[in-house]
């Protein structure tokens, strides 16, 4: 399964020095919130309208294969958030587990698979 992530463009080129990436969502890292926010492709347009449409910096997608998290031995799963789940991941992301960056904005295009 392919899950995604929004990232800013210098978060995820500070992932790709460091070897990891930390930040949970916007403004709140792994530690404060005990897990990464992620989503399914046909969740993405709808986090980007909802916590980022007033963002001026470059955004990027981050395209994660499970089964590489699985692998790796970094936990993932989907939980339920209101009346939907999403896919959440409790560990750092090896920026080796990321397979895809494409570049995003709100109300740009949906991912691709």
């Amino acid at each position: 399964m392919l899950i995604h992530h929004v990232a800013t463009a210098a978060d995820w080129e500070r992932a790709r020095a460091t070897g990891s990436y930390t930040t949970s969502t916007r403004g709140r890292s792994l530690e404060q919130e005990g897990f990464l926010h992620a989503a399914r492709a046909e969740q993405v347009a709808g986090v980007l309208e909802r916590w980022y449409a007033d963002v001026t910096e470059p955004l990027v997608l981050l395209v994660v294969d499970t089964d590489r998290l699985d692998e790796l031995g970094v936990p993932w799963r989907e939980d339920p958030v209101g009346d939907d789940t999403y896919p959440h991941v409790y560990g750092e992301l090896p920026a080796t587990a990321v397979g895809r960056v494409e570049p995003v904005t709100p109300g740009g295009p949906p991912p691709a698979g």
